[in-house]
Order: C-alpha cells, then sequence, then structure tokens
C-alpha cells in the first residue's frame, strides 16, 4: 500500500507548482480588462467518498477514499483496497502524514523539505484549493484577462511558471488549469467535469491530473483520476480521527 500512497502524494504534492507567493510586478494600465468572478466553492466543513485512479508508465491502481475537509484547516482521507483500509492521510497546515496499515509505517512531510525536493513552493491552500476546483493562484494585477465566445482565459505567472486557468463563461467554474515551468517544460494539467450542485455551489465530481516531468531516464508522465459518488458541505463539525501505532516505523 506505501506505493499507492507515495505514488498519490507525488502527484498531488506537484500540483502545487503554482502555489507561489512571490511578488509580481504589476504592468501598465491598459484596455479594460473582462470582469471576472469565478465561483468557488464556500463550506466550513466537507466530506466525500470518491474512487481514485493513479497510472503511470508502468501500472495502473485503483483505491477508493472517504475525505474530510475543515477549510483552511486539515484535511483528512483513508485509503481502501477491494474493502481493506491500506492507508490514512492527514494533511494540515504544517506538513502531510501518510500512514500504510499494511506495511506498518509512516511518511512525515515538511512543507519545505517537499517544495525543495520539486523545485516548487508548497503549501496546505494550494492542494486544498486544487481538490475543490477553486483558483489555485491568488489574482494579481498583472493576471492576463481575455474572452472567447465559451470561456475566459486567465493568465498568471509566478517565477518561470506559466498558469492557464480555463473558466466556463457561463458557470464560472474552472474547467481546466494549465500549468508549464520554462526551465524545464515540466508541464501539469487539471481537467475538471460533471459539475453538480453542493450546497449552493457547483462542485467537480469527476478530475483528471496529467503530470509531464524529466526525470534522468527521460520524460515521464503520471496521470491521477478523481470520480466522487458523494459530496456534502455544513456546519456540522466533523471529526478527524487520526493515529500513529506505536510499532509503526518512521521512513
Amino acid at each position: 500500500m506505501n506505493r499507492y500512497l507515495r505514488f498519490w502524494l507525488f502527484g498531488l504534492a506537484l500540483v502545487a507548482m503554482a502555489c507561489s507567493k512571490k511578488a509580481v510586478s504589476t504592468i501598465p494600465a491598459g484596455p479594460a480588462k473582462p470582469n471576472l468572478n469565478i465561483e468557488e466553492i464556500e463550506f466550513e466543513y466537507m466530506q466525500g467518498k470518491a474512487r481514485m485512479v493513479l497510472r503511470d508508465a508502468n501500472k495502473e491502481r485503483e483505491v477508493k477514499t472517504n475525505i474530510r475537509i475543515r477549510k483552511d484547516s486539515v484535511i483528512w482521507m483513508t485509503f481502501s483496497v477491494i474493502g481493506v483500509q491500506g492507508g490514512k492521510a492527514l494533511i494540515n497546515k504544517d506538513s502531510i502524514t501518510i500512514v500504510s496499515n499494511l506495511d506498518k509505517e509512516y511518511y512525515v512531510f515538511e512543507y519545505p523539505e517537499l517544495s525543495k525536493r520539486y523545485n516548487f513552493e508548497i503549501n496546505y491552500n494550494v492542494i486544498q484549493e486544487a481538490m475543490l476546483g477553486n483558483l489555485i493562484l491568488p489574482r494579481n494585477d498583472a493576471d492576463d484577462i481575455s474572452q472567447e465566445s465559451s470561456f475566459f482565459l486567465l493568465k498568471q505567472q509566478t517565477g518561470d511558471i506559466t498558469v492557464s486557468n480555463y473558466v466556463n463563461a457561463a458557470s464560472m467554474k474552472i474547467e481546466k488549469v494549465e500549468m508549464k515551468e520554462a526551465t524545464n517544460n515540466n508541464s501539469l494539467t487539471l481537467n475538471y467535469s460533471n459539475f453538480q450542485p453542493v450546497g449552493n455551489k457547483l462542485f467537480p465530481y469527476n478530475g483528471t491530473i496529467n503530470l509531464f516531468y524529466k526525470t534522468l531516464s527521460g520524460v515521464l508522465n503520471t496521470t491521477i483520476i478523481f470520480e466522487y459518488n458523494k459530496a456534502e458541505v455544513g456546519g456540522k463539525e466533523l471529526k478527524f480521527p487520526f493515529n500513529i501505532p506505536k510499532k509503526y516505523a518512521r521512513r
């Protein structure tokens, strides 16, 4: 099971390649930009059940996951395969902890460590927003906005990373995000679909992450597919039980 969890973490961590908070200089005033009010899901607590498929050049793996979120605070997940709980994850403001019950071991990842490893700034916020289909990178005066017949294109720049957000002009929901790093052409694309009401907002029940990245052995492709079968929000407090048995080894 640790392969499932490490693979999931790797893909999710790299979603964060656009979350740098570095200042971007403003551009001179030009023609008025289209008004763009992206609809983002709002909640205090959220919970859901989803099927997750993880695919690379060698294998395709499928897990079922239960997800609970307290907004801007904690994300809790459990993983199971064929009805057997194989692991769990806790993502909070400080770190990511992943536990493999089958291997009796666990991993703790601090955000500075992950940022250094992947050469991207990684934090809690970008993971939460990517999972919800919200805008990952904060808006800035330097953002470029254009309008096509059926969508808005919001282009953002942070360091050498270009982020292109495709927003449906009717629903004002983000349907696609493309990220590309100029120095090495690493790229990541998020696609959101099957929007259904959750609370008083639309939520993407389906999502796909495609990651292309360079390694010493060549360009690799990783795909992660999310398919929710249940999602709900509310103000009722949820519990986030999480413990690590003493006999488990830290890796």
